[in-house]
């Protein structure tokens, strides 16, 4: 079974601010809860999140290593994550919906690999885009 889930928010910040954090593969990894540490490579375009996930087939952290697959500066960003535990693609589009106003949609699928990887992913993927708001809204100085 796979899981997607799409979200929308709605920020009164210019498109090139949501960007900002949005492109940077850093900045998107500590939004996400599950994700104990994280580092990202020299080229700014690869990551290796460290994830513990709370299901009893994985008893430590799993390295999923990510990188972004399609950058379009500064409209959208694809990133695939791929672990002996799960495949994960995220997908962001900042769309613009005024002079200073913008919508970022946000898509993500997990795949699991393993027993409960997609029944937690489920359960708490919107929470995960909830973190992923407020992270960005903490960024941009606004409230959530």
């Amino acid at each position: 079974m796979t899981v997607r889930v799409q979200r929308t928010f709605e920020f009164d910040a210019p498109g090139e601010r949501v960007w900002e954090f949005i492109s940077d593969p850093g900045k998107r990894a500590e939004a996400i809860s599950v994700v104990e540490r994280f580092e990202v490579d020299e080229s700014g375009k690869r990551a290796t999140w460290h994830i513990k996930l709370p299901i009893p087939v994985i008893s430590q952290t799993a390295e999923v290593e990510t990188k972004d697959v399609v950058v379009d500066p500064p409209r959208y960003v694809k990133f695939v994550g791929k672990s002996k535990v799960m495949r994960v693609t995220g997908e962001h589009t900042i769309e613009s919906t005024g002079e200073s106003t913008c919508r970022l949609v946000n898509e993500f699928v997990v795949d699991g690999r393993l027993p409960g990887v997609e029944r937690f992913f489920k359960k708490n993927l919107d929470r995960e885009l909830d973190n992923l708001d407020r992270a960005l809204r903490r960024e941009l100085e606004l409230t959530a």
